[in-house]
């Protein structure tokens, strides 16, 4: 870690966290790769999106779960999700069994430990009801999903170069 003047003229210095970038936006090798808690109860949408992050080129860690109560399970690390490790993302279908994607963004956000955690929702849906609705409930980030094979493989690998290669991300250390 690195102390950096906050350029305010403050009398306090603070430390910045390990993290993607070391200065004006230069990436900076990561230790590891970025992981992604993908919600999705549709076994096609993984497996589409476990390919298309695959051969991206950030080589995303990708865990799966199909439905709500598993996501807030995993990101609370609870369960048989004791040794889960916090995503740096999570992409989030709304329309899921037991809770659905809106529950889930209103519990992540509504969490201290876990508000800082990007989440992504990715959805059949095109409305501006549901859309305006994940942005009021805390999501960073709408996307459509697209219809066909190859515009959904150019929108995964363009949500994973975005977020990991272009935004600021915190981690969890170590």
């Amino acid at each position: 870690m690195d102390e950096v003047d906050d350029g305010c003229g403050s009398a306090f210095k603070f430390t910045l966290p390990a993290g993607r970038h070391d200065r004006k936006g230069e990436p900076r090798a990561m230790n590891q790769s970025p992981q992604v808690l993908l919600v999705d109860d549709n076994p096609a949408d993984v497996g589409l999106a476990r390919e298309a992050l695959a051969v991206g080129r950030h080589k995303s860690c990708i865990s799966n779960v199909p439905d709500g109560e598993e996501a807030m399970a995993f990101l609370h690390r609870a369960g048989q999700y004791a040794n889960a490790v916090r995503p740096d993302l999570v992409i989030l279908d709304l329309k899921l069994p037991k809770k659905d994607g809106r529950a889930v963004l209103v519990e992540a956000k509504g969490d201290a430990e876990l508000r800082a955690i990007p989440i992504v929702v990715f959805s059949t849906s095109r409305s501006m009801l549901d859309i305006a609705c994940s942005y009021k409930l805390g999501a960073n980030c709408y996307v459509s999903k697209p219809g066909n094979l190859n515009e959904y493989f150019a929108v995964m690998q363009s949500i994973e170069e975005f977020w990991f290669g272009s935004a600021s991300l915190t981690r969890e250390e170590k």
